[in-house]
């Protein structure tokens, strides 16, 4: 995700749309279509629409209400990762001054490159190999010397 970011920040793409234009369908649209092209659903809970990644482990979530009132500059969409929005292992927040083709590139990039990270627990395990007995010497077949005789 933030290589998709830092890819999108460089070229400069999108940065030039009007910062004072609402978040309209249109754009919604298109910043979300990867996800719905790659199959993930989405629900509508009052003032929010989630798309929900097919395994529940990532999702996009679109706040309407904050995205009317694009002076506040709130968080209007949010890019997570791990057991839900409210409770993400990581997640990526924008503006409704977003554009929607930087909102698309980072749904391309949870649709079909990403996953959520499990920290691990405890130590990792070492496996120590101990040996019983003394490792085997090949048998080398003894030759009789040769004797010379006069």
């Amino acid at each position: 995700m933030l290589e998709e970011l830092l890819n999108h920040l460089a070229e400069g793409g999108g940065w030039g749309a009007a910062i004072s234009a609402p978040v309209d369908e249109k754009m919604v649209t298109v910043a979300t279509q990867p996800l719905f092209d790659a199959g993930w659903k989405h629900t509508v809970d009052g003032r929010w629409i989630r798309w929900r990644s097919p395994t529940g482990d990532a999702g996009v979530q679109f706040d309407a209400f904050t995205a009317q009132h694009p002076s506040h500059n709130l968080a209007t969409w949010t890019v997570w990762a791990g057991p839900g929005p409210d409770r993400p292992t990581w997640a990526v927040t924008a503006s409704p001054h977003t554009p929607s083709s930087l909102l698309a590139d980072l749904s391309e990039a949870l649709a079909h490159k990403t996953g959520t990270r499990h920290p691990q627990t405890g130590t990792p395990e070492r496996r120590t190999s101990l040996v019983t007995s003394p490792p085997v010497t090949p048998a080398v077949a003894a030759t009789p010397a040769a004797s010379r005789t006069r």
